[in-house]
């Protein structure tokens, strides 16, 4: 079986080998280039000789499909220049080889770890079937056929490279010339929302979530949409939309430690505490595509009960949380502080 990696750069000279270094399971290495004015494409052929070269159509969706027409493998692969495989997940490749074949997928999904996140994204699509990718901007390709998940993990590691307003003046030109889906709304409105055009975020995202759109992006689209309205002063809207993310399903670790800090900072230490537990009980949705921060299911609300129960005199449950920390963290900063100051 052939695997070929497909990637779209534009000025990765910074990343690139780094990614490529990891990329030595791959069979075929496609790279189309849409515009670099540094070395990316000197870089790119120390590698490979499949590279191309595309002007930029401020479209993510059209690069990675050309990336796709190029492929010839039995199965294509997505990368960023960003991203990296460690060599311990490249040795993973031959047995997840024998599974697609035994198993006759279509499609792999697979955890993508970004900035504290944990989520599945499609990573193995059959060649030929008619995968396309779709949207301009926070592209994807919606699951069908026979797919099935793997552990084979990719670390979204960043760069230092500036983009600017790059995502949002694609939204603003796409919007002009067509409806948007509920996703695409989605996205939109966290883009205004990281921007700081809170009125215009809240506006998209109250048309997502009132129209047609996946269960956890609406879940989402409410956590979101409450950190705007908080940024705008609206404290108690924020948090009734924190509570509107329980009609599209089970609740989240992230909402719940988001309405516990909403008591928190005001002193309602017992009502924040409340909130915290219950975010320790929640399962991971990570599966599900859920932007899964793990820490916001242990760590984060431990730390956070630390505080609420010794402000409120139950020292020994404020210590009990805090050799919780100790087996989770014991190196975190605030792990080290509160074992000074138990004297532990």
């Amino acid at each position: 079986m052939k695997l070929s990696l497909c990637m779209i750069v534009k000025d990765e000279e910074p990343v690139l080998r780094r990614c490529l270094d990891g990329a030595g399971w791959a069979d075929e290495i496609v790279i189309l280039d849409t515009g670099s004015s540094d070395r990316t494409e000197e870089i790119a052929r120390e590698y490979t000789p499949l590279v191309f070269s595309e002007p930029w159509k401020e479209d993510f969706s059209a690069a990675r499909n050309a990336s796709f027409l190029r492929a010839t493998g039995d199965f294509l692969v997505w990368l960023d220049a960003d991203d990296y495989v460690s060599p311990e997940e490249g040795k993973k490749i031959p047995a997840l080889k024998r599974r697609l074949e035994e198993e006759g997928a279509d499609m792999v999904m697979c955890p993508y770890e970004a900035g504290g996140l944990r989520y599945y994204r499609e990573r193995f699509l059959r060649n030929g079937v008619g995968f396309f990718w779709e949207g301009r901007v926070h592209e994807c390709i919606a699951p069908r056929g026979k797919t099935v998940r793997s552990d084979f993990t990719v670390r979204h590691l960043g760069s230092k490279k500036e983009r600017g307003d790059r995502n949002l003046r694609i939204y603003r030109k796409w919007e002009k010339e067509e409806p948007l889906s509920g996703r695409d709304l989605f996205y939109y409105g966290r883009e205004l929302y990281y921007r700081a055009y809170y009125a215009e975020a809240e506006e998209k995202l109250h048309a997502m979530l009132a129209g047609e759109g996946w269960y956890v992006n609406k879940i989402e689209a409410c956590r979101v949409l409450a950190d705007c309205l908080l940024a705008q002063g609206r404290r108690e809207e924020a948090l009734l939309s924190l509570f509107r993310s329980f009609l599209y399903g089970e609740p989240r670790a992230g909402v719940l430690c988001a309405a516990g800090d909403l008591f928190f900072f005001e002193g309602r230490d017992e009502e924040a505490a409340f909130w915290y537990s219950s975010a320790l009980a929640c399962r991971d949705h990570a599966a599900e595509g859920d932007f899964e921060e793990p820490e916001k299911r242990g760590l984060y609300p431990l730390l956070q009960l630390v505080v609420c129960k010794w402000r409120t005199g139950d020292r020994e449950g404020a210590l009990l949380c805090h050799k919780k920390t100790e087996e989770l963290a014991p190196e975190h900063p605030s792990v080290v502080y509160n074992r000074r100051f138990f004297g532990v």
